[in-house]
């Protein structure tokens, strides 16, 4: 009842106290009430649990729930209408793909959210929130381009909106798709490479006597089979050349 009698009350900031619960019924006294400030609030229960009957009937526009230890978006606490959220300095890892589902809710297509300084893992399960933050950019996220991997440690401080979908890294502990190249991927590759490459030139060094010999010896074969064409060809080029010799007398059989 602590609000009660303020009926015009439309900002109201309780961040930084130590709330313990938070009654159903504690807004009820401010039904214009539209930005509500629950900034690191340390809640002792789950946060949704505490905040969901107590913003059932509210009709807010802003909502700041930063440095709470968030680790999902709380969709219980979106009222239809709900125009910004900030969920900055929680522990959110990723938006599952039901959750960004629910942000396309009919009385939530225009909310704007605002993620940074969230611990962003970048693997195979970030690929939907990826896609939807590409899609909807600044529009729906303010401060998307500054959005950046905690981990894993080959991606970690890359900017989200860089990467590629097939670059995130797939742990087979979560149970993820195989795994496709990323950027530590590209290096070992072409590290194996390079090295394929410098045995293949320390043979041919190691061979070079046999190789000089065996391209001496078909160079040879080479240059004797075309000077046999081209005896052949001086030889049968114009057979109208050829001269006839007389068959000899018999005069010159006997003697």
């Amino acid at each position: 009842m602590a609000l009660q009698g303020l009926p015009a009350l439309r900002t109201l900031d309780l961040s930084h106290n130590p709330l313990v619960s938070v009654a159903a019924g504690a807004f009820a006294g401010a039904p214009l009430l539209r930005t509500l400030q629950l900034n690191q609030a340390l809640l002792a229960a789950p946060l949704e649990e505490q905040l969901a009957p107590a913003l059932r009937n509210l009709s807010l526009r802003r909502l700041e729930l930063a440095g709470n230890g968030l680790r999902a978006l709380p969709a219980a606490l979106l009222p239809a209408g709900l125009e910004e959220l900030d969920l900055r300095n929680n522990s959110l890892q990723r938006l599952a793909a039901a959750e960004l589902r629910s942000l396309e809710a009919p009385g939530l297509r225009g909310l704007r959210l605002t993620l940074g300084a969230n611990p962003l893992s970048c693997d195979c399960a970030l690929r939907p929130f990826l896609a939807w933050l590409r899609a909807a950019a600044a529009a729906r996220v303010p401060d998307a381009r500054g959005l950046r991997c905690a981990g894993p440690p080959p991606l970690r401080g890359a900017n989200l909106l860089r990467l590629r979908p097939e670059g995130l890294a797939c742990a087979a502990a979560e149970g993820g798709e195989p795994g496709r190249l990323e950027t530590a991927s590209y290096v070992f590759f072409g590290i194996v490479l390079a090295l394929i490459g410098i045995v293949f030139l320390m043979v041919l060094y190691l061979n070079r006597r046999g190789i000089k010999r065996w391209l001496h010896n078909l160079r040879e074969a080479c240059r004797d089979q075309m000077e046999g064409y081209h005896y052949r060809y001086e030889q049968d080029a114009d057979p109208r050349k050829h001269t006839i010799l007389p068959l000899p007398s018999r005069s010159d059989v006997l003697f």
